[in-house]
């Protein structure tokens, strides 16, 4: 689902070339869970963006469900992040002017939908995230962990082939923390979707099924 072939990836700001993954390679198998971990500039959130195809590598292949990024249009990438991978943010980047229920549409909406049509879906989602009460209240009536609940129902609601969640949990307490873990490792195994979850936290790390471990853009362990 998920291939990083020899991969490297370089940066240049200000005259200096920073090199943030350094001949990478990896395979992630339809419906695994995988888990990253690393230190602060191990290379995980470059990981994170070229699995989402929001970066390209500077050399190498990251290929998402047998396409090779690189091959493919910006436009392309548009419609593969739209319609095929689903995105999970820290700060769970919400539209504080929609609802609940809008927010989680959004994704479909924005793809010519209409609110109508996607509702029972919504709902089920929100069900699936015991929020579906709550599906007209707005994200400042929310706990952080309720936000997070939302953020992942949105991801989902393309029926994404593959979900990556990028320090789901960096913002929220132990407690709360357990649960939206419970959630995504529900919602992976279920469902047998492919999910890349980025951490610093092995609590997190260590409910995946495979952890993989990086240091200065290399794969540790």
């Amino acid at each position: 689902m998920l291939t990083f072939d020899s991969v490297i990836k370089t940066y240049r700001r200000r005259g200096v070339e920073t090199r943030a993954l350094s001949g990478l390679s990896l395979s992630v198998e339809p419906g695994a869970f995988v888990a990253v971990v690393g230190p602060s500039g191990s290379g995980k959130s470059t990981l994170l963006h070229l699995a989402a195809a929001l970066d390209l590598p500077s050399e190498g292949r990251v290929l998402i469900d047998g396409r090779a990024t690189h091959e493919l249009s910006e436009e392309q990438r548009t419609e593969l992040r739209r319609r095929r991978v689903g995105l999970v943010f820290q700060f769970f980047n919400l539209l504080p002017t929609l609802s609940l229920e809008r927010n989680v549409a959004l994704p479909l909406l924005i793809d010519g939908r209409s609110f109508a049509s996607v509702r029972p879906r919504v709902h089920e989602l929100l069900d699936r995230c015991g929020l579906r009460a709550r599906a007209a209240a707005y994200p400042d009536e929310l706990s952080g962990g309720e936000m997070q609940r939302v953020a992942i129902a949105r991801a989902l609601i393309i029926e994404p082939v593959l979900l990556l969640a990028d320090e789901p949990t960096g913002n929220l307490d132990s407690a709360t923390a357990a649960d939206i873990m419970r959630l995504i490792r529900q919602t992976a195994h279920q469902n047998g979707r492919t999910t890349l979850l980025v951490t610093h936290d092995a609590d997190v790390a260590r409910q995946a099924d495979r952890i993989i471990r990086l240091r200065d853009g290399r794969i540790e362990a």
